[in-house]
């Protein structure tokens, strides 16, 4: 989960340096794309081996992962990169929420205490920005909320598909969609609207680099996520998905953010024994 959260804040980062020329649909197509040439050949050096049965859950696994991949990038392009990473991140409160509703899966009190003290970090690091348009707000509260029911559907799947699998069926959906969209523009002359309906663009040299790194952080991220939430409780590790905001936090001193205050570094220190305490309850359970 760890190496998950590096991959997502990398795959940020570069679509946040693409903002000048793309648009988030456009960059959904592009990052499954990427994804996809790098993929598949590697079924032909090792085929899958599924036990099966559960397509629609695949297929509901790949359109909740494809939407929550709409809206984060839509949320990279139009507000600070710390903001939408810290929107998406919110899917462990979702996941703590929804896995205990629906599966009644309940952790202790540590845990809830964990959770919920990784939570406070991260608000503490990102202060909401109240002044963008409530729409931007609503794409970064689906992002979390989509971003959680697709980790709960890999943990689902994972006793019947490889992770691989599981990973092709969001990419497979993230490159269709887009897809369809362009289609729809240029022969059906439908508006361009830069979300869902999106028209083509060729990128440059400079441009094609920052695609090919966003598309392969991307598909090492969604890789280790996938072994991540197929290997242990929902509860559990989506509480190490905290360390992205780490990894944004360094990321975006590199784009021109400026160093954190003592508040944001009181977050820091809130999500780092969020870690610790989680850490401390998986040796316990082990």
């Amino acid at each position: 989960m760890l190496m998950a959260a590096l991959g997502f804040s990398a795959m940020g980062g570069a679509a946040k340096m693409l903002k000048d020329g793309f648009n988030a649909g456009q960059l959904v197509f592009f990052r499954n794309a990427v994804g996809l040439i790098f993929l598949l050949p590697g079924f032909l050096h090792r085929p899958w081996k599924n036990k099966g049965g559960k397509l629609s859950g695949l297929v509901f696994r790949g359109i909740m992962g494809t939407t929550a991949l709409y809206t984060l990038l839509f949320c990279i392009l139009h507000m600070p990169l710390g903001t939408a990473m810290t929107y998406n991140i919110s899917s462990t409160i979702w996941i703590a929420l929804l896995s205990f509703l629906i599966f009644g899966e309940y952790n202790g009190v540590r845990v809830l205490f964990a959770i919920l003290l990784g939570f406070i970090g991260m608000v503490l690091i990102y202060k909401p920005i109240m002044h963008l348009p409530v729409t931007y707000h609503l794409a970064g509260v689906l992002s979390g909320l989509t971003s959680a029911i697709a980790y709960l559907t890999v943990g689902r799947l994972a006793a019947y598909y490889d992770p691989r699998v599981i990973v092709l069926s969001f990419l497979v959906s993230g490159f269709i969609f887009p897809l369809i969209s362009m289609m729809l523009h240029h022969f059906a002359g439908v508006p361009d609207d830069g979300l869902f309906i999106i028209s083509w663009t060729m990128p440059g040299l400079r441009q094609s680099l920052f695609i090919l790194l966003m598309g392969l952080a991307a598909l090492f991220g969604q890789y280790c996520v996938t072994r991540a939430y197929g290997s242990d409780r929902a509860g559990v590790v989506s509480a190490f998905s905290y360390a992205s905001i780490l990894f944004s936090l360094t990321i975006g001193l590199f784009l021109g953010d400026h160093l954190p205050d003592l508040v944001s570094f009181a977050g820091i220190l809130c999500i780092v024994t969020s870690g610790i305490i989680i850490s401390l309850y998986k040796r316990k359970q082990k």
